[in-house]
């Protein structure tokens, strides 16, 4: 049986971590890496990406932001309190974040609204198809995976990755210069949250998968988390190639029942 752990040095080293997690997050990083240099960022900071390409990206990863708070749900719902301590630690976590993660819907929808794109075509419009990859992956992991691949897929893998891509392009003048001076905190605030915050969510998010596992889990559980987590960082890159590479347009489904 597994050892517990509990973590001793600081949060955001990972050498606080045990070696089977580090062994893990170096051998997920080549899939990390390649993720966090998507063309898109840089195209998004240049303010280069089409028309196109901004709809996309905003109908396109609208079913994760709106649904995230129900990934974390159905993770919450396979905790027992008193169980271990790393149920626990996650559900306390959960239960604080579900709310916070419940705002950030909102936020986005001003950032499509700051970038030209109502929220009717964020809210009405059709799926774009091949960028439903992500949303499902995380739907089907924290259905049916375990609770740490849950967590690792979702809240280590999704809210890592995508806090380093906001940093980026929060962070780039030649993109905030887009907006007008009087709506351009409105229209930033989501990238400005997840640039600042998601840069500690995963580490904590890594706690609780470490504090579920233990200090020597089994190879192949180990082994199941790194392909959960490579399988979000897969699926995330093909919905930003898509967003890169837009093609069509945004139907409404009222135009349509019309």
């Amino acid at each position: 049986m597994s050892t517990c752990f509990e973590r001793t040095g600081p949060l955001t080293e990972l050498s606080s971590y045990p070696q089977w997690a580090q062994d893990m997050i170096a051998d997920c990083e080549p899939s990390r890496e390649k993720l966090a240099h998507h063309e898109l960022r840089e195209m998004m900071a240049e303010g280069t990406v089409s028309q196109a390409g901004t709809r996309t990206f905003m109908k396109g990863i609208w079913p994760v932001i709106e649904r995230f708070p129900g990934y974390m749900a159905l993770n919450l719902l396979k905790t027992r309190y008193g169980r271990s301590a790393g149920d626990n630690l996650a559900r306390r976590w959960l239960v604080r974040n579900i709310r916070v993660e419940q705002n950030h819907a909102e936020y986005w929808l001003d950032w499509a609204e700051g970038e030209g794109v109502t929220r009717d075509e964020v809210l009405l419009g059709r799926p774009i198809r091949g960028t439903e990859a992500l949303a499902n992956w995380c739907e089907d992991v924290c259905t049916n995976g375990t609770l740490a691949a849950g967590i690792a897929a979702s809240n280590y893998a999704v809210e890592g990755a995508t806090g380093e891509i906001a940093q980026y392009i929060y962070s780039s003048n030649k993109y905030a210069d887009k907006f007008p001076a009087k709506t351009r905190t409105k229209t930033l605030r989501w990238l400005q949250l997840h640039a600042e915050y998601d840069d500690i969510h995963p580490w904590e998010a890594l706690e609780i998968v470490c504090a579920l596992m233990g200090m020597s889990p089994a190879k192949d559980e180990v082994a199941h988390v790194a392909s959960c987590i490579k399988r979000s960082y897969t699926t995330m890159h093909l919905l930003l190639d898509r967003c890169a590479q837009p093609g069509g347009t945004v139907v409404l489904r009222r135009e349509v029942a019309a």
